[in-house]
């Protein structure tokens, strides 16, 4: 079961350049700590994928697994585990962020 779960991860991380695993839908985030990294990546007009694990019970314990991360929203920028909302938060406030999207050629507004 596990390996199909991890495929399915991967699958999205591999095809999408940002994706975010959180607790609701980004348009209706279901808890506080989604919902911020969400308002970050909106801010900085970073298209992304969202993926609501309260929807699928394999996926939401999947994702701490493979991540070995036990928290959720966890977000992924090509392929790279980032962290949790404290991390994309810090992150975000000192500039690393938008550093780190620039560098890997995802697009931003021209705000960031």
């Amino acid at each position: 079961m596990e390996n199909v779960i991890f495929d399915r991860i991967r699958k999205d991380i591999d095809n999408n350049d940002v994706v975010l695993y959180m607790k609701g839908t980004a348009v209706f985030p279901q808890c506080g700590f989604s919902a911020a990294v969400v308002q970050i990546l909106s801010q900085l007009g970073v298209p992304f994928k969202d993926v609501n694990v309260l929807e699928d019970s394999d996926i939401r314990q999947g994702i701490k697994d493979f991540a070995n991360w036990p928290t959720i929203p966890q977000l992924y920028i090509k392929g790279e585990f980032i962290g949790g909302c404290d991390i994309v938060r810090e992150m975000y406030k000192e500039g690393e962020l938008q550093e780190m999207l620039k560098e890997k050629g995802v697009p931003m507004n021209d705000a960031a």
